[in-house]
């Protein structure tokens, strides 16, 4: 097997849900090794949040957790119990990178503070992803992707073709948010990791989901800040982008420039609605747009949306079609790529999984292992690497520390 990117590094994930255990995931599919720690018979609330294969509940089967935690060992611990605690400081002694997403309240109350923890690991990195952040007035908020996202403004501007104002914003699309706040966390880990190579030293970094998901909308902060305008969820762009629907589904189109809305006027057939004069500049056009739209609907309801995608490609007209799980996954360009790949669950079984958004030429990625069982790691990081005897396993499962 190849050398791992990040083979050289052993993480620590104390997470639940999806920002901090894809954050972690996308470490694990670099290379580090990650041990994933849940709660004893419980698990990561992720195990109950489907999609279930067949439909059927069942905390080893659900879509979520087997996609997040590829790539992992897994074993069981509670750490508010006084050998849980010491069991996860020998963890630490052992972890490059400890990533947590608990409550900044509770790791003080237990002792797990960057502080405390450095005094056992000098050169830790230690990494807290919390809703709001370590400090502020808002630090012992709890909250999900509902919260996080509406905090930090990015709902405020959907759906971006509102008709008016008076049209209330709506929650963000899929778990979007989250897997941001997992992204944007896993490339400050990587960066406090080099910094470490060249200097030997490690650090604290905390991470806010508001903060981030702020990051993610920078234009309407800037004109409020700058300017004091308040920036709304009504458009009327000519094709910037906008859904456009074919007889099979939804198309996205751009006709910004005044090349290509002639290229879209002679791909439509040079029609007479769009000699009026409002619509050879492009300021006019812009404001125009209400009376375009409606004509270039009427044109593309014609053709399915995968025809009309190369049609306009080939005549330099910035569309692409707006792809349904069936379409990716029947994509010929994915397919040679290769980007879904079958990885083999004890419990689920062999399914389709998606890999990554890139190619390494000397480390590929690889699907090293599927998501673990809860617990199924256990013996091998508590007896092996910590010393304890199977009987000693047994005795903390009756007493509920793993």
């Amino acid at each position: 097997m190849s050398e791992r990117c990040l083979g050289h590094l052993k993480v620590l994930e104390l997470c639940n849900l999806v920002a901090g255990p894809y954050s972690t995931k996308l470490l694990a599919d670099l290379g580090a090794e990650v041990i994933k720690i849940e709660r004893p018979a419980v698990g990561d609330d992720a195990r109950r949040r489907g999609p279930f294969l067949n439909d059927i509940p069942d905390q080893e089967q659900c879509g979520l957790f087997l996609y997040l935690n590829t790539n992992k060992l897994g074993v069981t611990l509670d750490i508010t119990t006084e050998t849980g605690k010491d069991i996860l400081l020998e963890l630490i002694k052992q972890t490059d990178i400890f990533v947590e997403d608990n409550p900044p309240a509770l790791m003080e109350e237990l002792g797990l503070t960057y502080k405390d923890l450095r005094a056992v690991n000098p050169n830790l990195i230690m990494t807290s992803l919390t809703p709001f952040g370590q400090s502020g007035p808002y630090r012992d908020y709890r909250a999900y992707q509902l919260n996080t996202y509406h905090a930090g403004g990015e709902g405020y501007l959907m759906p971006i073709m509102s008709p008016d104002d008076s049209r209330e914003p709506v929650r963000g699309g899929g778990l979007a948010g989250d897997c941001t706040c997992g992204l944007s966390t896993a490339i400050v880990i990587l960066a406090a990791a080099y910094r470490k190579g060249e200097t030997g030293v490690g650090q604290y970094v905390d991470v806010s989901r508001q903060d981030v998901q702020r990051t993610m909308v920078l234009l309407d902060v800037a004109m409020y800040a700058n300017l004091g305008v308040i920036r709304n969820r009504f458009r009327r762009p000519l094709l910037m982008p906008l859904p456009m629907e074919c007889r099979d589904g939804y198309l996205m189109m751009s006709a910004l420039t005044d090349r290509e809305w002639g290229s879209l006027v002679e791909f439509m057939g040079n029609p007479a609605w769009a000699d009026d004069e409002r619509f050879n500049q492009w300021l006019s056009r812009h404001m125009s747009g209400d009376d375009i739209n409606p004509h270039v609907q009427e044109f593309v309801g014609q053709y399915n949306k995968e025809e009309l995608f190369h049609r306009l490609q080939d005549s330099a007209i910035a569309a692409a079609p707006v792809n349904t799980a069936e379409d990716l996954l029947k994509s010929s360009q994915m397919e040679y790529r290769g980007f879904f790949t079958e990885i083999e669950h004890s419990k689920a079984g062999r399914l389709k999984y998606p890999t990554a958004g890139y190619k390494f030429s000397k480390t590929p990625w690889t699907a090293e292992r599927a998501a673990p069982l809860l617990g199924q790691h256990n013996e091998d990081i508590y007896c092996e690497r910590l010393g304890y005897s199977k009987e000693d396993l047994v005795s903390m499962r009756e007493a509920g520390v793993i």
